[in-house]
């Protein structure tokens, strides 16, 4: 049985991914970083899964989590902060954490992956943003996060191709999550108008992406944008 992990995986996009994966004989590990209550409910809703406790910005608590991988088919890089500020009103920490967070998470989690990958292959799909291509005002900091994990993506690619895995990003544009839940009423509106399909994404849709780079061996390197014409 193939074996898949992802990050952040107990709401929005990571259950989804979690749910997509398993119903398609995977073995599933999701992490989550402190929620228990999202974790209680995430068990119910996927007994299958099992969701461990990490916080992928450590590097202690990567290590300990790629330990208890003998081998690993595919990994989803999906654990992730916002952050909705004007830059003159960032602290220092909360850069910190955004980036160690949605970049850092990435490149430790990808470092230890690779070790469990190089014997047999596998596939690493990292999660970015559309803010990641074009960037959004007020997010400049999560905008260069995800822009990074974008480069990454594409230098990884190269990098481990001649072990043959395959790296990936999928882009997403604005996902019906509880991340994006301050987004309200004719808020919602105007944006969901700025979008040619006219709606946001839903969170099965972005993990039908993920499923499909991660399966696919001959693609690598790119960034699929799944964003509704969004960002074209």
């Amino acid at each position: 049985m193939k074996r898949a992990l992802v990050t952040g995986g107990t709401r929005g996009i990571g259950l989804a991914v979690c749910r997509l994966f398993s119903q398609n004989g995977y073995a599933v590990t999701a992490t989550y970083s402190h929620s228990e209550e999202d974790a209680v409910r995430a068990r119910k809703l996927l007994p299958s899964v099992a969701f461990v406790k990490a916080d992928v910005s450590s590097e202690a608590d990567a290590e300990a989590l790629f330990a208890g991988f003998s081998a690993l088919d595919v990994l989803v890089c999906n654990a992730g902060v916002a952050l909705f500020k004007q830059v003159q009103d960032v602290t220092a920490e909360e850069y910190r954490r955004v980036m160690d967070t949605d970049m850092g998470g990435v490149f430790l989690c990808a470092k230890h992956a690779v070790k469990k990958m190089l014997e047999r292959g596998g596939a690493i799909v990292n999660v970015a943003s559309v803010w990641g291509e074009t960037g959004g005002s007020c997010e400049s900091v999560y905008s260069a996060a995800k822009g990074a994990v974008i480069a990454f993506t594409k230098a990884l690619a190269k990098e481990l191709a001649p072990s043959h895995i395959t790296v990936n990003c999928v882009s997403p544009g604005v996902v019906d999550t509880a991340m994006n839940g301050r987004l309200r009423g004719e808020e919602r509106r105007a944006l969901e108008e700025e979008i040619p399909l006219g709606r946001f994404a839903s969170p099965d849709e972005i993990a039908s992406a993920i499923f499909f780079l991660a399966g696919h061996p001959y693609i690598t390197g790119q960034v699929l944008g799944v964003n509704g014409g969004f960002f074209i």
